[in-house]
C-alpha cells in the first residue's frame, strides 16, 4: 500500500468486536422477528425440487445464482436458529449444490446471473458472472464448514476448485466482470473499490487456478470525505458496497496495509446517514432516520442509488431498507433504532411475510410491493452476524481466506499476540 494512502487512512480504528450493544428484551424481540421473516424468503422462494432461490418475488421471476449463495447461507442460520431442522437444512443445501453440479451450465466454473429456477437455464441473456459466482461460492463454502465433513462439503470444495479464475482475469491484471457467449469477455473490470472483494479474495486464495496476489494492489482505492467522515469510497456511493463482502469475511481486525475495510464502512454508512439528513428538506423520506442509501427497486426500475462520497451520483429520494438493516453491525445505535422507527411509522407498507420491502419514496407517494434475493440475503447474514458473529465464524475457517491474507501480507490484528 502506497505511502499517501497510509497515512490518509490513519484514522482507521481497529476493534476486536461488533459493537454489539446490550439489547433489551423488545429490541432483541424485534431483530428476531425482522431475521426470521428475512430468512423465509430463502425458503419459500426456492423451488423444492432444485433449491434455486427466485431473484425477486415477483411470479415466475428467475432465480438469482448470487441470491442463492446468500440463500445457502441463510439456511444454516435458520437450522441454527431452530427454524427449520438439521436434516431439512442440509438436504436442501445438498441438492441446491448437486443442481450447480450436474443442471447448470457453467465456463471455466463460472454460472449464468440469471436461470431458469426449474430448468437452470440461462434466462435474460445474462452474463456468465464473476461475482454472481463468487456470492454464489461464498455460500457454498460456508455451508461446507456448517456440514463439515459431510459429502455436502466435498462437493462445494469440487464447485469452488474447478473455478478458473485465472481465466476470468483475460490476461489482464484485474478480474473481469464477466463474459457473453457472443461478445466474449465484458469491457469492463473490478478495478475500483466496491463489492468486488469478495471475488478477489476467493481467486487469490483459490488451491487450483489462484490469481496474482499483485491484483489485490491494482483497483483503485479513491478517497473522500463528506460530513467529516473519510472513505475510500465506490464510483456510486452505494451502500452495499461496503457490505457485502463483509457479510462473508470478518474484517473487523484486519490490517490491510494500514487500512482497516470494517472501520471505513462504518465511516461509509455514517456519510450516508449525514448526506440524507442534509438533504431531508429536499426529500422527505430522508432524514436521520430515512438513510442508507444503496441500489435497490426504485419508482422507474432497479437503480443504483447512492449517497456521497462517489464519483457518479444518483438519488431521487427513494429508501431501500434494506441499507439500514445490513447497516447494523457496522453502526447498530443508529441503525437499529432507524429501522424500529421505519418499522412503527410505515407498518406493511415497507414490511411483510418477508421482511422489509424492496423500497420507498415519500415524496412520489411510491411503496414497492417486492423483495429482492440479494437485499434480503445481505440482511439476514449482517443481522445474524451482528448477533452472534456465526456467518464469520464459519467462513473464516476456510483455507482460501488464511491463503488470501498469507500471500497479500494481510494481518488479523485480533489474532496477535499482546506486546
Amino acid at each position: 500500500m502506497k505511502k499517501t494512502i497510509a497515512v490518509f487512512l490513519a484514522f482507521a480504528v481497529f476493534t476486536s468486536t461488533a459493537a454489539a450493544l446490550p439489547l433489551s428484551k423488545a429490541d432483541e424481540k424485534f431483530l428476531d422477528k425482522v431475521e426470521h421473516d428475512t430468512f423465509l424468503y430463502f425458503w419459500e422462494m426456492a423451488d423444492p425440487e432444485t433449491g434455486l432461490i427466485a431473484d425477486n418475488s415477483k411470479p415466475g421471476a428467475p432465480c438469482s445464482i448470487a441470491a442463492t449463495g446468500f440463500g445457502l447461507a441463510a439456511i444454516c442460520i435458520g437450522q441454527s436458529r431452530g427454524w427449520i431442522t438439521y436434516d431439512e437444512a442440509y438436504k436442501r443445501a445438498f441438492r441446491t449444490l448437486r443442481t450447480f453440479k450436474n443442471t447448470l451450465k457453467s465456463e471455466h466454473g463460472f454460472y449464468y446471473h440469471f436461470v431458469d429456477r426449474k430448468t437452470g437455464q440461462r434466462m435474460w441473456n445474462s452474463e456468465v458472472s464473476s461475482i454472481d459466482t463468487a456470492l454464489f461460492l461464498a455460500g457454498a463454502l460456508f455451508a461446507a464448514q456448517y456440514f463439515k465433513g459431510t459429502e455436502l462439503e466435498r462437493l462445494a470444495n469440487y464447485l469452488y476448485y474447478r473455478t478458473d479464475w485465472q481465466w476470468m482475469m483475460n490476461q489482464k491484471q484485474m478480474m473481469c466482470m464477466g463474459w457473453d457467449p457472443k461478445n466474449g469477455f465484458l469491457g469492463a473490470y473490478w478495478d475500483w473499490y466496491n463489492e468486488g472483494l469478495i471475488a478477489y479474495i476467493l481467486a487469490i486464495g483459490s488451491p487450483t487456478y489462484p490469481i496474482p496476489p499483485e491484483s489485490w494492489r491494482k483497483w483503485r482505492r479513491p478517497r473522500g470525505e463528506y460530513g467529516g467522515h473519510r472513505v475510500i469510497y465506490s464510483f456510486f456511493g452505494s451502500l452495499f458496497t461496503y457490505q457485502f463482502s463483509h457479510a462473508w469475511v470478518d474484517f473487523r481486525n484486519i490490517d490491510d496495509g494500514g487500512f482497516n475495510h470494517w472501520q471505513n464502512s462504518i465511516e461509509a454508512a455514517l456519510a450516508n446517514r449525514k448526506f440524507c439528513m442534509d438533504n431531508s428538506k429536499k426529500y422527505k423520506g430522508y432524514g436521520e432516520n430515512g438513510w442508507g442509501l444503496t441500489a435497490g427497486d426504485g419508482p422507474g426500475g432497479y437503480v443504483g442509488y447512492g449517497a456521497m462520497p462517489a464519483e457518479h451520483l444518483v438519488h431521487d429520494g427513494t429508501i431501500n431498507p434494506y441499507g439500514m438493516v445490513a447497516s447494523i453491525p457496522l453502526v447498530p445505535d443508529i441503525a437499529i433504532g432507524s429501522v424500529k422507527s421505519l418499522y412503527g411509522k410505515y407498518g406493511d407498507k415497507v414490511y411483510g411475510r418477508y421482511g422489509f420491502k424492496a423500497g420507498f419514496n415519500l415524496d412520489k407517494n411510491w411503496w414497492s410491493g417486492i423483495y429482492i434475493g440479494i437485499d434480503q440475503g445481505v440482511s439476514v447474514l449482517m443481522l445474524e452476524d451482528y448477533r452472534t458473529g456465526l456467518v464469520w465464524d464459519y467462513f473464516m475457517r476456510n483455507s482460501c481466506v488464511k491463503s488470501w491474507m498469507e500471500l497479500c501480507n494481510i494481518r488479523n490484528k485480533g489474532l496477535e499476540e499482546p506486546q
